[in-house]
C-alpha cells in the first residue's frame, strides 16, 4: 500500500467515522442526562437514530477492510461452477426485507447457463449491486434484473429509476471514495467504496462491469464467463 494511498485512506476513513461516531455521542448524552424529561417517543427515535448509525459504522468498517485486502492483495478467490439464479434469488429476499416499498422483478433466459466465479465474492457483487439500486432509486419502483447470455458471458443487468447518472461520471463512479451530489444522495448515506470495491471483485473473477444511464434508467451489467470444464481446469486460487 503506497503511502499517498495511506494518508488519503485514513484521511477520508476519518471523516467518514466522524458523523456517525458524533450522532451516537450526542443522542447517548442527551438520553443519558434527560433520560426522565423525555416521553417514550423521543427516546425511541433516539435510539433508532443511534442504530442507524451504528450499523453505518459497521458497514463503512467491512467495507474498509474488503479496501485494505483488495490493496494488500490478500483477497482469496476460489473459481468454480456457480448456477447465479438462486444466489440472485437469495439477495433479492434479503434487499427487499430491507426495501419494502421497492419491487424487484428477475428474468432470465431459458438455459442459462452456469458461471465460473468465487461463489462469496459473486454474492457480494450481487448484493452491492442489487441494494445500490433499491438505495438510490425512487420510492415505489420496481428494480429489474435480467440474466442472459451473451456469447461466453452470463449478462447480469440490474436497472432502476432515480435520478440517473451523468454520462462524465461513468468513470468517476467505480472510484475510491466517489459520492455523486443531486437530490437523492444527499439524503442516502454511504461512504463511496461499494462500486470500487465491486468493480475490483469482477475484475478479478474475469468479468466486466459497464453502466449506463438514460431518462432516469439507470442500468450495471456485469458480464461473468461461462462455466466450462476446460476454464475449470484452466483456473487457480487468486491471491
Amino acid at each position: 500500500m503506497s503511502e499517498n494511498f495511506q494518508e488519503d485512506f485514513i484521511s477520508t476513513v476519518s471523516h467518514e467515522l466522524r458523523t456517525p461516531l458524533t450522532s451516537i455521542r450526542g443522542f447517548s448524552q442527551t438520553m443519558l442526562n434527560s433520560w426522565d424529561k423525555l416521553d417514550d417517543d423521543s427516546k425511541k427515535k433516539f435510539l433508532k437514530i443511534i442504530e442507524e448509525q451504528s450499523n453505518r459504522l459497521i458497514h463503512l468498517v467491512e467495507n474498509m477492510l474488503a479496501v485494505t485486502k483488495l490493496q494488500a492483495c490478500h483477497e482469496k478467490f476460489l473459481l468454480k461452477e456457480v448456477r447465479p439464479r438462486p444466489i440472485i434469488d437469495t439477495v433479492v429476499a434479503i434487499v427487499n426485507n430491507q426495501y419494502k416499498s421497492r419491487q424487484f422483478f428477475v428474468r432470465q433466459s431459458k438455459n442459462l447457463p452456469s458461471i465460473l466465479v468465487d461463489e462469496d465474492k459473486f454474492q457480494q457483487v450481487m448484493t452491492n449491486l442489487i441494494e445500490n439500486s433499491a438505495k438510490y432509486s425512487f420510492e415505489d419502483t420496481t428494480i429489474n434484473i435480467d440474466l442472459t447470455i451473451k456469447g461466453d458471458f452470463v449478462s447480469i443487468k440490474v436497472s432502476d429509476n432515480g435520478y440517473g447518472i451523468d454520462e462524465k461520471d461513468y468513470k468517476k463512479i467505480f472510484e475510491k471514495f466517489s459520492r455523486l451530489d443531486n437530490p437523492l444522495t444527499r439524503h442516502v448515506q454511504g461512504n463511496g467504496l461499494g462500486l470500487y470495491i465491486t468493480k475490483n471483485l469482477v475484475d478479478k473473477m474475469n468479468g466486466k462491469i459497464f453502466v449506463t444511464s438514460k431518462d432516469n434508467l439507470t442500468t450495471f451489467e456485469v458480464l461473468f464467463p461461462v462455466y466450462s470444464i476446460e476454464r475449470q481446469a484452466g483456473s487457480k486460487c487468486i491471491q
